[in-house]
């Protein structure tokens, strides 16, 4: 779970990250930016801010924002139905993203594994993205990403996006967001 003004918070935090990698959001996108914290209570570890602009039965275009050092945690897009997977191109706007995916092991990997869900990163095969270049994940592959120590933005283009039919390696994450007030 996560408080009202944790989500406030982060929520302006991630809009200054936009801001300076020069990406503008209307009054009503910055309103609805929103806050993945995985049921994890640990946003600034393991999490993710989000910005959807379009999600259609044929595509979907986001902002991905990661806050320094934080965690998308390991997971793949299932097929749903007859509809095959979500196929989904990452492209680094600012920061620097380390991207791991299905394949062969890098000898030595970047990103540091969130403490207490170390057991739950299955795939190592490190792909370091900077702003101007990106990477295609095809439909069903496991990976997860972490920002560098600057914070990362990206953009996010893809088939339509069923966050809600995610499959995470960490049986403990919540997907959809459980907001309590405070």
């Amino acid at each position: 779970m996560i408080t009202r003004s944790q989500v406030k918070a982060a929520q302006a935090r991630a809009a200054e990250l936009l801001q300076v990698a020069g990406i503008v959001l209307s009054p009503e996108e910055r309103e609805q930016l929103e806050v993945a914290s995985f049921g994890l209570n640990d946003l600034e570890t393991q999490g993710l801010q989000l910005v959807t602009y379009v999600n259609t039965d044929r595509y979907c275009a986001k902002e991905l924002v990661l806050f320094p050092g934080q965690t998308c945690p390991e997971h793949k897009h299932p097929a749903v139905g007859d509809l095959p997977g979500k196929m989904e191109t990452f492209r680094c706007r600012a920061g620097k993203v380390l991207l791991y995916v299905e394949g062969e092991q890098s000898d030595i990997i970047e990103a540091i594994l969130p403490p207490r869900s170390q057991s739950h990163y299955t795939v190592f095969h490190e792909i370091v993205l900077y702003p101007g270049q990106q990477y295609t994940i095809p439909p069903e592959t496991l990976h997860w990403f972490q920002a560098g120590s600057e914070g990362a933005v990206v953009s996010e283009f893809s088939s339509t996006s069923r966050d809600e039919f995610d499959i995470f390696t960490d049986p403990n994450i919540l997907r959809m967001p459980v907001v309590i007030e405070d």
